[in-house]
Formats: C-alpha cells, structure tokens, sequence
C-alpha cells in the first residue's frame, strides 16, 4: 500500500512528459489554436451642444378664407374684381341689379308712410270716440271698435317698418363687398348671369399672415405649448427658414392616429407663402451643452435595454446598460454611463462578453496600440479610428 502511493507522482510525472513529447512531435496545423482577442473598432464619446426638437410635417393653410354667396336674387350687371386681384376690407366686389333694389326700397317707405299716416287717422278717432262716450252721446261697442281700428294700424305699421328694413338689406347686400383683405382666389360669375340666393360668386383669401398646420404625437403632448417658437422648411425655398409661433392647440385627440392638431402663425409679407404648401416643422424644446454622444452604430438594443461596450484599462470592454437620447446625424445622446473622453465599441461588439480583452483594428483594419484609459479626453496613436 505504501508503494503504490509514492509511485502515484512517478506515474503522473510520466504521463505529462509523454503528452507534451506527442505535442511537440506533432505538425504545426495540428496544434490547438490559441484564442486572439476579437478585433474592435472604437470611437471616442463626444462632447456636443445639442437642441432638442420635435420634428413633424404638415401643410401651409390660409388663415382667412371664405366663399362669397349671393344673398339676393338677380341679374349682375357690374363685375369690379377680377381673380388674382388683391382688395381690402369693404371694396366693392360685384353689383346685383341694383335698380331694382332701389325700386323696391322706395315702394317699402312709401307703404311706412301709408301705414304711418293710418295709424295717426286711427288714433284721432279713437279721440273723438272717447269724448263722445264721456258725454253719453255713444255706446261702448263703438268705443271698443275704435280701440280695435288703431291697433291694427300701429300692426300695420311696424309691419312696414319690417319691410322696409329688409328692402335697406337687400339694397346693401345688392352690392358684394370684401369680408377681409386679401385675394381673389376665384371667380364663378360674369356679367348678365341670374343669380339665385346662396349661389357662390368669389373666392377670397388671406395670405398674411399665413398658418402651418401640423400634427404630433401625444407623447409630446405635453412639452408642446402655446406660443412656442417653430422654424419651417419649404421645398420650394430649400434656403429658407421661417420663424412662427404655436397659436392653436386641439383641445381633443384624434382617435384613430393619437395625434394632436396644431398651428402656427407666420408673417407673409411678400406672399412668397401659399395655402397647401408642404411643410417641414421643427419645435425647439431645450437646449443643453455638453452632451455625451456615441456613433449610433455603437448602441445595441438588446433584451435588458440599450447596451454600449465602454473601453477601459488593461483592454478590456465594460458592458453597460445605458439611457439613451437624442438621435442627430448618426449620433446618439447617452444619459448615463459614459462621458465625454471615454471609448465605445462601435464595430465588432457580436463577440464581445462583460470584462473581455478587445484587440483594436483602425478603419483599414490594422492593429493598433490601446490608448490611454483616463478620466480626461484620450486619444489614439497614429491610425486610430476618428
């Protein structure tokens, strides 16, 4: 029992000397490979200025527009605005056979006056009927006829009154004014056309100031507010950009798209702005300085959350769980984790495990030396990535 106890290491000792014989005798193809470090490309955390916004798309609309109708039936005999032409409030636009109009006013006062003139012969008689019937000398029935006899004349006379009230209307809305400054959009009547009451005739609309309407989620909902500045984009002035300001807010969801409507005013002096344009808006919502800022090919979305591989010492990656932000051109905001100066993964992160040795690659795929992991900026040798 003693013996074969000290032979165990004797036994042992031979058995790796035989095996390190078989692995030195053995070809070079058929020696276990060694694990290299997976090849990486870094880039450094940027330190941005950034605005944050809600971007959406809607259309320019008039904020004044209108169909002009006919309110009186008619033959028109003046046409004065002509589509294209600009007028302003109150301008006469158009006339409906005004003569007959005035025709019809005059035959309305003359009715006021008979039926004026009525009502004061009505209320003689009523005087005389009542000093008779103080006297004795007639009866109650002949008072009471009387009484009847004036008030249907003061009828008649409000009634001719109202007549004639509406001849003045009809007279007024004979001539077709303007509602508001602004623009012929279109004309649908000439001279020596009938027309029939509510039939359209002009088209009319303002261009100045002008309004963006637009929609947006209702997850922004609540950083949207009255009076916010927007800046519009329109594809015909690539160029420009116009400055307006949130006058509208829906009070109510639209329930299929969960969106609200909103619109903005800006000025038009020029006209250069139509109704119907297409329109890029962008809100501005805070400004921040200093904002931590990785490739957006270095943030991964994985089953635990938004995951960034941070370089640190010895070569190796620090797996971490992130707060990401912002997206502007190609870079993403993080929150947490990581700051300005530091190094993320930004290619070859499918073979990277928490705390593993990296080997870094330029963009031509060169290895190149790890730089130096501090808290301040660091920046790599000769042929590091950018």
């Amino acid at each position: 029992m003693i013996r074969s106890i000290e032979l165990q290491p004797l036994r042992l000792s031979f058995l790796v000397g035989v095996s390190a014989c078989l692995m030195a005798c053995a070809p070079e193809d058929e020696r276990p490979a060694i694990m290299e470090p997976p090849p990486v490309f870094v880039s450094p955390v940027l330190s941005m200025d950034i605005t944050e916004e809600i971007q959406t798309t809607g259309e320019l609309v008039a904020k004044f527009q209108s169909t002009i109708a006919s309110q009186v039936s008619g033959q028109v005999t003046v046409v004065l605005a002509d589509e294209g032409e600009a007028v302003t409030e109150g301008e006469v636009l158009l006339e409906i056979d005004p003569e007959l109009r005035m025709l019809e006013l005059a035959n309305a006062e003359a009715s006021l006056a008979e039926a004026r003139a009525q009502a004061v012969e009505s209320w003689r008689d009523l005087q005389r009927v009542q000093n008779l019937r103080e006297q004795g000398a007639t009866s109650e029935a002949i008072l009471d006829d009387a009484k009847t006899t004036l008030e249907l004349s003061r009828a008649r006379q409000k009634a001719a009154e109202a007549h004639l009230g509406l001849a003045q209307r009809a007279r007024a809305d004979a001539t077709v004014r303007a509602p508001f400054s602004g623009l012929i959009s279109r004309r649908h009547v000439s001279i020596g056309e009938f027309l029939n009451v509510s039939m359209p005739i002009y088209e009319i609309v303002a261009l100045d100031p002008i309004e963006a309407e637009f929609s947006f989620s209702e997850m922004d909902s609540s950083r949207v507010h009255l009076g916010q500045a927007v800046t519009i984009s329109l594809a015909p002035f690539p160029d420009l950009v116009f400055e307006a300001e949130v006058t509208m807010i829906s009070p109510i969801l639209d329930p299929r798209t969960r969106t609200l409507r909103a619109k903005a005013l800006l000025s038009n002096p020029d006209g250069l702005l139509r109704p119907g344009l297409f329109a890029h808006v962008s809100l501005g919502l805070e400004s921040r300085l200093g904002v931590a800022m990785v490739p957006e090919e270095a943030v991964l979305q994985r089953a635990d959350g938004t995951v960034v591989y941070r370089l640190v010492e010895g070569g190796r990656v620090e797996r971490l769980l992130v707060t990401s932000g912002v997206l502007r051109d190609s870079m993403v905001e993080i929150r947490d984790g990581v700051r300005p100066g530091d190094f993320v993964v930004s290619r070859g992160q499918e073979q990277l495990s928490d705390g593993g040795v990296v080997s870094l690659r330029s963009k031509d795929g060169e290895s190149i030396p790890t730089p130096q992991v501090a808290s301040g900026p660091a920046s790599f040798a000769s042929g590091a990535a950018q």
